[in-house]
């Protein structure tokens, strides 16, 4: 029978001798390992056992069809579905160059001939708007062409119509609208510096030899801001074509554009290759647009001289 059997007082650990196991190299050892040595571990091997998951679920349950082909080009020039969206984001593009310039044109042309002293405060005015985020600008257009929004309100108000339209909001209208007003600052800023860089004797001296105004404007203030116009009608019109925030917001599916289409073909679809060939032949027909028109202002300019 043992001593602790007996009923003897059960063994304690001294203090020297809890010192000496200590001080022993295992429990040493194991002390070294702090826990930013822990992280560090974690953090080294971690990418390596995400790049070995990656490589097993790829080779066993993915296949990459590596053959060259342009069957995703022909796909996105003919389908109808994609080239009816190329054209309409085409169309809602130029429609919305056209506005934006017609509308910061005159803008432009008060600020810089009648602006005097208080330019600088009308460029802060048309700057405000810009301090707020792209997408609530989006959104107060939504509220505002709403069916219970400001604009049908003031038309029930008025007496224009008898109940709220639904023709104002989901539609490829609402998308110009609102498009329109986004860069609108955009195109008047570029024209207003054009403006600026004319020579204020040249319209004295078309108003010495005859002209009147709306004569002097056509023959020297409009040739020479057609640099200002043509920067602010490329300005406008490449982010344009591309645009997915506001279709998705206020477009509904008649405001479909083809960057809504990239997006599904990125996301929901899977197919990478179609998105891909969608962009680079948006890009391509932007680039072919954004060159002819510079060519027909060039020459709308030539013919007004």
């Amino acid at each position: 029978m043992t001593a602790a059997a007996e009923g003897s007082p059960p063994l304690r650990m001294t203090r020297a001798r809890r010192n000496a196991l200590l001080q022993s190299e295992p429990v040493q050892g194991f002390a070294l390992i702090s826990p930013t040595f822990l992280y560090a571990l974690i953090l080294l091997v971690l990418p390596i056992l995400v790049v070995i998951a990656h490589s097993f679920w790829t080779q066993n349950y993915l296949t990459i069809d590596r053959t060259f082909t342009l069957e995703n080009y022909r796909i996105a020039l003919t389908e109808p579905i994609y080239r009816d969206l190329l054209w309409r984001s085409l169309y809602i593009s130029l429609t919305v160059s056209f506005l934006t310039v017609v509308l910061a044109y005159p803008i432009a042309y008060f600020i810089s001939f009648h602006g005097g002293r208080l330019k600088s405060l009308w460029l802060f005015l048309i700057t405000i708007p810009f301090w707020t985020s792209y997408l609530l600008r989006v959104m107060s257009w939504k509220v505002i062409l709403g069916y219970n929004g400001v604009l049908n309100s003031g038309l029930i108000g008025l007496g224009i119509i008898d109940e709220p339209s639904t023709a104002l909001l989901y539609n490829s209208s609402a998308v110009i609208i609102t498009l329109t007003h986004a860069w609108a600052a955009f195109a008047i800023l570029p024209i207003f510096v054009s403006l600026e860089k004319i020579d204020r004797t040249l319209v004295e001296a078309a108003t010495d030899l005859g002209d009147g105004p709306f004569r002097s404007f056509l023959r020297v203030t409009l040739p020479l801001s057609a640099p200002g116009i043509i920067s602010a009608a490329l300005i406008v019109m490449i982010p344009t074509v591309g645009d997915y925030v506001t279709p998705k917001l206020v477009g509904g599916k008649d405001g479909v554009m083809i960057a809504n289409a990239i997006q599904a073909q990125f996301g929901k679809a899977s197919n990478w290759p179609l998105g891909a060939a969608l962009s680079v032949t948006t890009m391509l027909v932007v680039t072919l647009m954004a060159g002819v028109t510079v060519l027909v202002i060039r020459a709308a300019q030539r013919l007004a001289r």
